[in-house]
């Protein structure tokens, strides 16, 4: 009938690692993306936008 031992330094960092990853995630869905991602992100809008812009058919004004 021995009792677990337990270093309650350990425990509390254990405790606050968790809390911190917490609240990590909810800044993480609060704020959105990082900069890097923003960057690539509109990057690919950019080419996306350019090659659908090459696509396109000009009209003159004297055809119909």
């Amino acid at each position: 009938m021995c009792a677990e031992i337990v270093n309650l330094r350990q425990q509390r960092k254990r405790i606050d690692r968790r809390k911190s990853e917490q609240k990590a995630a909810e800044n993480r869905a609060l704020h959105g993306l990082a900069k890097g991602e923003k960057q690539r992100e509109k990057l690919e809008r950019d080419k996306a936008l350019r090659q659908f812009d090459q696509g396109r058919r000009e009209r003159g004004d004297d055809e119909a």
